[in-house]
C-alpha cells in the first residue's frame, strides 16, 4: 500500500506535465481499493498485468486502500472501489470496476483509440 508522502508527491506532480500522449511518457496511476475483497484483488491482479503487457517499464502504480487512507479517497472524491485514476499522461481519466474489460482499461488509458460505431442512418 502508500502512505500519504507518496500520494501527496505524485499529486504535486501532476501540475508539472503536459497534456501530449507520446510512445514514451510515464504512466502515474492509482488504484483505489477496499481492503481484501475479491473485487479488489482482481482489480490488482488485471492492472498488474495490463501494465505489465502494454507500458513495461513506463509506470507507476500505487495502490491505495481506502480503509487505511480514507483522506486520499476524500481528497481524489473516490465514490466506489475499486477505481483507477490516471494522473500521468493527462487528461486525467477514471475507471471503476474490476478492470477485467482490457480493451475498456486500454482506451481509458489512452493507449488504445476509441472504437467508431458505424452510422445507422442511410443505406
Amino acid at each position: 500500500m502508500t502512505d500519504e508522502r507518496t500520494f501527496q508527491a505524485s499529486n504535486n506532480l501532476e501540475t508539472e506535465i503536459s497534456a501530449e500522449v507520446g510512445e514514451n511518457d510515464k504512466y502515474v496511476l492509482r488504484l483505489f481499493v477496499s481492503g481484501q475483497s475479491p473485487r479488489s484483488i482482481l482489480a490488482i491482479e488485471n492492472m498488474r498485468k495490463i501494465c505489465a503487457e502494454y507500458l513495461s517499464e513506463r509506470y507507476t502504480l500505487e495502490v491505495i486502500d481506502i480503509y487505511q487512507h480514507p483522506e486520499a479517497c476524500q481528497q481524489e472524491q473516490i465514490v466506489a472501489a475499486p477505481t483507477l485514476i490516471k494522473v500521468l499522461p493527462r487528461p486525467l481519466r477514471r475507471i471503476i470496476g474490476d478492470l477485467s474489460n482490457t480493451e475498456k482499461v486500454l482506451v481509458g488509458l489512452s493507449l488504445r483509440p476509441r472504437a467508431t460505431t458505424p452510422d445507422k442512418t442511410g443505406d
